[in-house]
């Protein structure tokens, strides 16, 4: 597969591989199955979060693999609902209960703010929340620390505030919503970026008839998927793709044989918007919180 021995640095010096694999996914919150395959088939970066109810899954995965822990990368987030000092503490309390693990490796804020008010109190909350993680770091059940939809206005609220760094902040990227000023924002201070919906999360074929990417997959001789990621690894940003079946699981990462022309590339960055989910964390938060407890 060819991803194990390809890495990211990280501003901390650790290393990420190249690729992750995905768990939001309605069939992955009681099917480790899928995640047994990924472990089959090579991956080792699995991304989780409270709200996609598959942390569970996930260590039943872990464990039955008979891999050491060691050898696996887990990161998860807290919710919007978890947020705050008291609240964040115990929400990694419950995610390494249902990891069945004694740390996480990245621990995350999903989402910065409550949208759709003009209440600045998010700034504070953020921040407080950020205190409780970096102490979560000084007691060895946080490896590193990260961000998940924070654009340039909130990464610099928590980099002019904290005391440990973040190393990631996870935004949606896709060829037709490549978000070049909060990537730039991000290369500028050192934090790495990393794509969740590399292929349009919600809509498995959503960039499958685009007239561009399937010009390109022709050129290649690549699917558009394939397409998709080899767009933002040849940008420097890590893809976390999801899949159902070994067959896509291995397509996801037959991504290092060709390389994408410059011109093709500026094309790609410059096509226009589609396939954007539509979420924003300044104007629209997601409301797919089915367990508010999760426990």
């Amino acid at each position: 597969m060819g991803t194990i021995e390809r890495f990211y640095t990280l501003n901390d010096g650790s290393k990420l591989p190249v690729i992750g694999f995905g768990t939001y996914n309605e069939e992955f919150s009681d099917n480790k199955k899928a995640i047994l395959d990924a472990i089959e088939c090579g991956y080792r970066f699995f991304d989780c979060a409270s709200l996609y109810e598959t942390e569970r899954s996930l260590g039943n995965a872990i464990r039955e693999s008979k891999i050491s822990r060691e050898e696996v990368i887990i990161e998860s987030k807290l919710w919007i609902d978890e947020m705050g000092y008291k609240e964040a503490k115990a929400a990694l309390e419950r995610s390494l209960n249902r990891l069945q693990t004694d740390y996480i490796d990245i621990y995350m804020c999903h989402w910065p703010r409550q949208t759709g008010t003009d209440d600045e109190k998010w700034k504070e909350k953020d921040i407080e929340t950020w205190k409780a993680m970096e102490e979560m770091v000084d007691a060895g059940k946080v490896k590193r620390l990260g961000l998940s939809n924070y654009l340039p206005h909130h990464l610099s609220n928590i980099l002019d505030n904290c005391r440990i760094r973040p190393v990631v902040d996870q935004l949606e990227l896709h060829p037709g919503y490549s978000q070049e000023a909060a990537v730039a924002f991000c290369r500028e201070n050192d934090v790495l970026p990393m794509a969740w919906s590399p292929l349009g999360r919600g809509r498995e074929n959503a960039t499958a008839g685009n007239s561009i990417l399937v010009r390109l997959s022709e050129k290649y001789g690549k699917s558009v998927q394939q397409i998709n990621l080899r767009f933002l690894l040849q940008k420097g940003i890590l893809p976390i793709p999801k899949a159902s079946t070994r067959e896509h699981m291995l397509a996801n990462t037959d991504v290092f044989d060709f390389e994408i022309s410059r011109d093709d590339m500026w094309m790609l960055t410059c096509m226009p918007q589609t396939t954007w989910l539509g979420e924003h964390p300044d104007f629209y938060i997601p409301d797919r919180r089915s367990n508010p407890d999760n426990t």
